[in-house]
Parts: C-alpha cells; sequence; structure tokens
C-alpha cells in the first residue's frame, strides 16, 4: 500500500488504510483510499463535470490517486490538468515533486520557483529548488562511484520490498503478489493483501512465509536475530471496532514444524504506527520507525535495548538525535556489523525517499549521515537497503576489490512492478586524480551552527483559519528569547525571519517566538549527542518556529478527536491534539478559549445536543487536568445545529459527516 507519499507508505504498511467496503462513486473510493478502485469511477465523473472548478478537483483527485499508488507519470499528467483548470497551488505542487520523482530536475525547479512566486513566499521551496541542482551534479558523478545495481530474477508485476537475510543465503521480503494469503484485494492498490516470501536471489521461484506469521491482513517489514530463532515484524490491525489500521511490531520465535504465535511488543500506542524494526548483529538492541508525537516530525528512528531485569524484557524506547531524525521522515534501518542504514526524506536526497548511512563513532555518538547517491538513489524512493560486508582480497585494497554487497528496494522507473528489489555491489573506485590539500596540519575546529527562522501559514483564505495551508513565510519584527544553562537573551528577526547562533556541545536550548497579534510558540533543541565528526566538523542545522495568527471569536477546528460511538470519553488517540493544545495555552497565558462540540445531522436533535455538550465538557476536563486555570476555560455542545458541510442529511457522503463531526476551540479574549 501507500501512505502519504507514494510508494513508501505500500512500504510503511499499510499505515492508516480504511475499510475495504465497496464505494458506489470515485469521490467515496477516494475519501476511503481506496486508490486502486477510485481512479476510473472518478475519470467518469470528471468527463461527466461541467464546470472548470468541478474538473479541476476531479484532475487532482485522480492524481493523488496515481500518486499514492505509484504511477508518477500518470500522477503528472493530470496534475497539470487539475492546474490548467484552476485548481491552485496544491496542484502545481504535485507537478513539481513528480517531475523531481521522474528526475526531470530542470523542470522541477522551474516548477518549485514558479510556485514559490504563486504562493508569495521564496522561502517555502528554497531547499527543492537546491535538492535539484545537486542531483543533476550527483548523477554525473554516478559512473565513478564504485556502486552497480541490477533487478533480482524473482520480482513480480506486483509490490516487492523490505528484503531481510535468511538461512541458507535466502531472502525473506513483503510482497502483494497472488501468492498472498486472504481472497479479497487491498482497496488502495488493487492487489491482495501484504505477505512475508522466501526467494532465493539465484532463481525465480518464490514461497510463503510460515503460516502462522502470514494472515489474510498485512504483514511485512521482518527481522531476524543472528541464528533466525526470533523474529520481528509489522503488522496490520485496527485497535478500534471499523476503524483505521495501524502497524504494531510483532515478535516470533522458532518453534518446532515453524514459528510460535506472534505477540505484540508491549511498549506501543494506540493510532500510532510502528514500523520496520531492525535488531541488531548481537540481538540487544532493535531499531524501528514510528509517528510518534513525541518525536522530532514525521516518522523518526528510535531505539530500545533488551534487559532481563525488566518483566516486558525491554527498557523503553528513546527518541535518536537530531543529526539523524528530521521533520521529515526517517525509515527502515538496518544494521551491517557497527554501519546503520536507513531511508529519509527528510535529509538532502533526490526526490522521494534516499538511503544514507552512518556509524557509531568513538564517543559512540552517530557520524553524520551520508547520502549514498546515485545509482543506488534516484528521484524515486529508494528504501530497505542490507548489507554485507566483504574483507578485499588485496593487500592493501585495489581498485575493483568488493567492499559491499547485498540489496535494497526502489520503485524506480524501469522495474518489472510497483516496488522491485534490487541487488547491489560496492567495490573500490578507480583512484581520483591527486588533490593539493591546503589543510594539512591545521588544528580542526569544530562548531555546531544553528539557522532559526520565524515563519506564519499562507492561508488560502487569509480571512479563515480553517481554510488549506498553502504554505509559509518569514514573519518579520518577530522577538525570539532563548534560554540555556541559566543565561538568556534575545534577538529580533528581520525580513527574512532569520536568527542565527553558534551552539555550545551538551546543552539544552529553548526558543520562544512572539510577536503582537499573533499565539506565542517556541521549541526546545538539544546538541546532545551531536558528534564531533572530523569528516563534518561544522554541522548545520536549521529550525522554524511557526506563529498562528490570532483570530479572536472564530472556530478553529481540532484534528483527530475522535470519540466512540454514544460515548465523550476522550480517547487515547485525541490525547496529542488536546496536548498540543494545552502546550498553546501554557505559553499564552492570557488567553481564554472557549472548547464547542459539533455531531453529524444523524440521530435526534435533543440527543445530539446532550451528547455534544458531553463531548466538549470532557476536552475542558482533560486540559483541567493538565495543569490549565478552569477560568481561563468553557464548554459549548452545538449539536448539529452548525454544521460545517450543508448537505442533505441522507446524502451527506461520510466525509462529509466527519466534517460536521468536530471538536473547535476559540479564543474568546
Amino acid at each position: 500500500m501507500r501512505i502519504f507519499t507514494v510508494s513508501w507508505g505500500l512500504l510503511l504498511l499499510l499505515s492508516a488504510c480504511s475499510p475495504n467496503t465497496s464505494p458506489k462513486d470515485g469521490t467515496t473510493a477516494y475519501e476511503r483510499k481506496q486508490y486502486h478502485v477510485a481512479i476510473p469511477m472518478l475519470q467518469r465523473e470528471f468527463e461527466r463535470a461541467k464546470g472548470r472548478s468541478e474538473k479541476g478537483q476531479q484532475a487532482y483527485r485522480i492524481a493523488e490517486c496515481y500518486r499514492n499508488i505509484g504511477n508518477y507519470s500518470s500522477a503528472l499528467q493530470w496534475y497539470s490538468l487539475a492546474y490548467q483548470y484552476n485548481f491552485g497551488p496544491e496542484a502545481l505542487k504535485g507537478q513539481a515533486h513528480m517531475l523531481k520523482r521522474l528526475e526531470r530536475y530542470a523542470e522541477a525547479k522551474e516548477a518549485f520557483r514558479n510556485l514559490s512566486i504563486e504562493i508569495g513566499s521564496p522561502y517555502e521551496y528554497r531547499k527543492e529548488m537546491t535538492a535539484c541542482d545537486v542531483a543533476l551534479g550527483w548523477q554525473e558523478l554516478a559512473k565513478e562511484s564504485g556502486w552497480s545495481v541490477q533487478p533480482v530474477a524473482f520480482n513480480s508485476p506486483q509490490n516487492d520490498f523490505a528484503p531481510a537475510f535468511y538461512t541458507d543465503d535466502r531472502l525473506v521480503f513483503s510482497s502483494d503478489r497472488p501468492a498472498a494469503n486472504g481472497k479479497k484485494n487491498y482497496g488502495w492498490t488493487g492487489n491482495k493483501f501484504m505477505d512475508l516470501f522466501i526467494a532465493d536471489p539465484e532463481a525465480y521461484g518464490v514461497q510463503p512465509f510460515d503460516g502462522r506469521i502470514n494472515s489474510t491482513g498485512h504483514e511485512g517489514t521482518v527481522t531476524f536475530n543472528r541464528n533466525f530463532t526470533e523474529m520481528f515484524f509489522a503488522r496490520a490491525t485496527s485497535a478500534y471496532k471499523s476503524d483505521d489500521q495501524y502497524c504494531k511490531i510483532y515478535t516470533s520465535t522458532r518453534v518446532e514444524g515453524g514459528w510460535s504465535e506472534p505477540r505484540p511488543l508491549p511498549f506501543q500506542k494506540e493510532r500510532v504506527n510502528y514500523l520496520h524494526p531492525a535488531l541488531s548483529p548481537d540481538g540487544r538492541t532493535l531499531l524501528f520507525s514510528c509517528n510518534d508525537p513525541d518525536g522530532w516530525g514525521g516518522y523518526d528512528l528510535w531505539m530500545m535495548r533488551r534487559n532481563s531485569q525488566i518483566e516486558s524484557g525491554w527498557e523503553e524506547p528513546k527518541l535518536l538525535g537530531r543529526n539523524i531524525n528530521t521533520p521529515g521522515n526517517e525509515v527502515f534501518p538496518s544494521w551491517c556489523a557497527d554501519t546503520l542504514f536507513f531511508a529519509s526524506d527528510g535529509h538532502p536526497g533526490m526526490g522521494g525517499l534516499d538511503i544514507f548511512r552512518t556509524f557509531k563513532m568513538a564517543d559512540h555518538t552517530w557520524a553524520t549521515p551520508q547520502n549514498l547517491k546515485p545509482p543506488i538513489n534516484s528521484g524515486a524512493d529508494d528504501f530497505g537497503l542490507i548489507a554485507k560486508a566483504h574483507k578485499p582480497k588485496n593487500s592493501p585494497p585495489q581498485p575493483g576489490d568488493l567492499l559491499l554487497s547485498g540489496f535494497f528496494t526502489s520503485n524506480r522507473p524501469g522495474g518489472r512492478g510497483g516496488d522491485d528489489i534490487y541487488s547491489f555491489e560496492q567495490r573500490i573506485p578507480p583512484p581520483k586524480p591527486p588533490q593539493t590539500d591546503t589543510a594539512t596540519g591545521k588544528p580542526i575546529v569544530f562548531k555546531i551552527l544553528l539557522e532559526g527562522y520565524v515563519l506564519e501559514k499562507i492561508w488560502a483564505d487569509p480571512t479563515d483559519p480553517n481554510s488549506r495551508v498553502l504554505g509559509r513565510k518569514p514573519l518579520p519584527g518577530a522577538r525570539v528569547d532563548i534560554a540555556f544553562q541559566n543565561q538568556s537573551h534575545f534577538v529580533s528577526v528581520g525580513d527574512d525571519g532569520l536568527f542565527r547562533l553558534e551552539l555550545d556541545e551538551n546543552t539544552d536550548y529553548t526558543f520562544t517566538a512572539t510577536k503582537a497579534g499573533y499565539l506565542t510558540n517556541g521549541l526546545r533543541f538539544s546538541t546532545r549527542g551531536i558528534p564531533r565528526d572530523s569528516a563534518n566538523p561544522v554541522q548545520v542545522y536549521e529550525v522554524e518556529i511557526v506563529l498562528d495568527k490570532i483570530f479572536r471569536d472564530r472556530e478553529i477546528v481540532l484534528e483527530n478527536i475522535y470519540y466512540d460511538f454514544d460515548r465523550w470519553d476522550i480517547r487515547l488517540d485525541a490525547e496529542p491534539t488536546l496536548n498540543r493544545l494545552a502546550d498553546m495555552l501554557r505559553q499564552n497565558p492570557d488567553i481564554r478559549i472557549q472548547l464547542g462540540s459539533h455531531t453529524d445531522c444523524r440521530g435526534d436533535n435533543a440527543y445530539n445536543q446532550a451528547l455534544s455538550q458531553k463531548r466538549a465538557q470532557s476536552a475542558v476536563n482533560y486540559l483541567i487536568a493538565r495543569g490549565i486555570e478552569p477560568e481561563r476555560l468553557s464548554a459549548i455542545g452545538y449539536g448539529e445545529s452548525q454544521p460545517a458541510v450543508n448537505c442533505p442529511c441522507n446524502r451527506c457522503t461520510e466525509a462529509e459527516h466527519q466534517a460536521n463531526r468536530r471538536t473547535t476551540f476559540k479564543i474568546i479574549e
């Protein structure tokens, strides 16, 4: 499957996938993430649409469907068509990203430049334009890199990804090929649900993995211990009846005749995706990726260690540092001796996910991650690399000696299916021409530099805080207070919204940005764990602080607040959103808010009114329990009296019902 970016969503394993019911129209199929089902329906609806606005919206939905099933060429065509029908900046943004994924970098750079002009913010896409130039330079050097890649023989027309080494030089990998369990196809991709398979890399034959592991749902991204008696893998499950599916990591041990009944690891939260387990060579450390709200953003890499003194057998997970995790996505970790490989779309790369490597230094910090560049990386998604190190046959090593071999996944053009598995070799490249080293004998000066930006959102409707966010732009004139080690000082940002400073090592910083007419916001940044890396002695990091404009007496929708049917208790999955609201209130002690709750039109009016009042009060009670003063909060239930979408009740789509079923807050003073 695929999630919020193209192919790696499939690889992310059906995270947040919707129930597999049969929709009757393209819009409903699209809203339920049944993209393969939606495409022909939406194309018919596009042909029947009369107005330019309706055609633009349908073209954009078709483009999103193609993006989510990994067909970048078709996605590009439909994004371009949506833009021609005046859908707006979102269509141009999709067009630019598809050009980049197709490695049409010069065209992509121009599209990003035009997009910056259209939304009125050169800031927003400056990195994308730079990345296009860098990728072109990397492509020119690919033949001299010493790396070579080729697809494996057992790839299918479906999706094959995330290989793991297994016994007898075989591989275990994830696939949605026709031999997978279950009678139904998955509406997102049109293929079967994903299972684990075994293959010999030198042959065409593929066999399903153990039947106690594969189910009629989704399994994938497996890791084994050194002697293949223990395994960890991801499986998609639902926390609540009729809810979306989220992935958890399961473990199993080898028993007579196969593998034991899998059981989930104990630390995992509901409505958070836990993916891509990677067991260290000594079996003592498990790395994984998840989108826990306590991370740095997107999907981050976490680590936990075995501890026989703890009942669960594992210590609490710890987040890897900022030199590895970014506000983007870090996924698919793997080990090769002391080297860590992972994929990321947050570090500078070529388009989608790129593969990086790092290693533990003498002080136990991770070295600065290095992009593997072409031919391993491409404009598409590249991830899930596993490797074996080889000792050079000559002493000293000579050009052509094999250093590394293994496998990885990519959905680059030219493959047999969506995601395909490739083998690779890294050999010592021919020597480069000698260069004069002008730095010999000079001491290395280590620095940690921070570039911070204070930004504001660009709304599609500047008067409506619930409209689409088109991007961000610098907010001039803001003040930033900086606190560290019992010291404090402040800076004022100029027209570019930028502040710069050199940071101390092993120090925690707090940044708080303020400006009249905007809600105060801040963030923390720590230099703990940032290495003294002689290959990269000057470490430069970037942070962004976004200030929200104050809209008084305007309801603002709180995303991801869900309630069980006929209940008003605050669910675990609603807590992150309410925790962020509590943080905002602490940073802005002078404001008061009103919490509102709305229902959809189904049910009795009086019942909906009472239920919504209880739900609003539950949100207030939650904030009070988090230390917010009661006098700053009030609750009001609107029932079904103020729908966000006016539609005949029996004709509202599920998405329209969901839009009406919302929790809001309003700044009242």
